[in-house]
């Protein structure tokens, strides 16, 4: 298949990445970085989620950082809702974007928000009813469609399954997460190809981590299958809480280099975003996990 001329990047890293750093930020840092992110040229930035800040403290001024933002641009800023009541205190905020989440593992999702793949479904279901009667869209986000730390391999149809529910409830898009990066390129074009069956591509995005080194691989493999949407973090931020041994997602600056070089445009300014993801990692205290970050910063 010939390469797509443009993609887009759904940046994570202020809600999927920071959510797994122990070291909570304050509302100003937060915002800073956000405000950083949206100046290197990324036009939808997560910036953060309304779950329990009991069991994702990290989270808990989610609504706070998203008042200071600029709504008048044109950057897109969804927040992450778990149900009815987190959907709830996001309009108390006047969240102009959501994303929903479930898993094609009943045990991780029992792990990670004490309910079934089912039983997540008909959560969704309500938030996505309130949803519509507010006009506010809503992209799904399916985790673990490799594998999963508990069950091991998921069977491409499980995925199928929770994606087509999703999409038919009236989520705009689904993420597939390759949660604990256990994907291969085989895998990923096959997995794919086997969705292609029942969803249409165009409505695919991929959300991969990088725990064997294989995310760039596999985003290339997306890009072959007919994926033009991809999820990164900057400075390769994040992990998952409830998935021991899941290492960061793929670094927005490495996913930009790699496109760069294959001439695909994003309209992501590569120099100003190392400068970014150099400046959360010094916050943090931590190793910038970017390779070419860390290789163009030392020369």
């Amino acid at each position: 298949m010939t390469l797509p001329q443009e993609v887009k990047i759904v940046e994570v890293g202020p809600r999927d990445g920071l959510q797994n750093e122990k070291q909570v930020l304050d509302i100003a840092t937060k915002v800073s970085l956000i405000k950083k992110l949206a100046d290197v040229g990324l036009q939808t930035i997560e910036t953060g989620s309304f779950v329990s800040p009991k069991w994702v403290p990290q989270m808990a001024n989610s609504g706070e950082v998203y008042e200071m933002l600029n709504h008048n641009s044109s950057i897109r800023y969804p927040v992450l809702v778990p149900n009815v009541k987190g959907f709830s205190n996001a309009l108390s905020f006047k969240v102009k974007e959501m994303s929903c989440f479930t898993a094609a593992s009943d045990t991780f999702n029992q792990k990670n928000i004490n309910c079934s793949v089912d039983e997540s479904l008909e959560r969704i279901k309500a938030l996505m009813d309130e949803a519509k009667s507010h006009n506010i869209p809503v992209r799904g986000y399916v985790s673990c469609i490799v594998g999963c730390p508990y069950q091991g391999d998921i069977e491409p149809a499980m995925v199928a399954r929770v994606t087509e529910k999703l999409l038919s409830m009236g989520c705009y898009e689904i993420s597939l997460g390759d949660t604990i990066g256990v994907g291969t390129p085989g895998r990923i074009s096959s997995l794919i190809e086997y969705l292609s069956n029942y969803v249409p591509k165009e409505k695919l995005a991929l959300h991969l981590h990088d725990t064997y080194g294989q995310a760039l691989a596999n985003i290339y493999a997306g890009l072959q299958s007919g994926i033009r949407v991809f999820d990164s973090s900057v400075a390769g931020l994040g992990g998952c809480p409830y998935a021991k041994g899941a290492s960061g997602n793929v670094a927005t600056e490495d996913l930009v280099y790699m496109f760069n070089g294959l001439n695909i445009h994003t309209g992501v300014d590569l120099n100003k975003l190392i400068h970014v993801g150099d400046f959360i990692s010094k916050v943090l205290g931590r190793v910038n996990q970017s390779k070419v970050a860390n290789a163009l910063l030392s020369e």
